[in-house]
């Protein structure tokens, strides 16, 4: 879960994950139930990528809408308007994802293999170096990990091996 000053996040429901021995883990779990949360067992050696895990779907997700927001100004949107208008179209990329999947809630020019419109948005990503470094490593990693039309082209257009 994620925690910001001056919020309050509800815990029931949410997921913690816990490790010890096995009285510190039963200890740990009765408070948990006591709450409301969800207990998920995890081994020692795994804490270092559940947390990278963590980071990945909280904190750098929230670096990413960051940089959306950059990418906003490019086209004139100011910050709070592009939050305003981008909050649908996260909620639906997340419903999608949560029903779908990945690869079946994935949509855009890389599954489509539009090459001409990556190719815009890096010419228009020129002046946003940051940003245009953010959008290469995610289209990358779309082309790695989701399906998508014509990849040996969007390949060489990404720079990709």
């Amino acid at each position: 879960m994620t925690f910001v000053h001056g919020t309050s996040v509800p815990l029931r429901e949410v997921p913690f994950t816990v490790e010890g021995d096995s009285a510190a883990v039963r200890a740990a779990r009765r408070v948990i139930d006591g709450i409301g949360g969800v207990a998920h067992s995890i081994r020692k050696q795994d804490k270092a990528a559940y947390h990278l895990w963590a980071t990945f779907a909280s904190p750098l997700m929230t670096a990413l809408f960051a940089t959306a927001e950059q990418v906003a100004s490019i086209a004139h949107i100011p910050s709070a308007e592009s939050r305003k208008r981008v909050i649908p179209m996260l909620q639906q990329t997340l419903d999608n994802y949560a029903r779908l999947g990945a690869a079946d809630g994935f949509s855009g020019p890389i599954i489509r293999g539009d090459s001409q419109t990556v190719e815009r948005h890096l010419h228009e990503l020129k002046d946003a170096p940051v940003a245009r470094e953010v959008y290469v490593a995610l289209a990358r990693a779309a082309l790695r990990f989701l399906p998508s039309k014509r990849k040996s082209a969007l390949k060489r257009l990404l720079g990709s091996r």
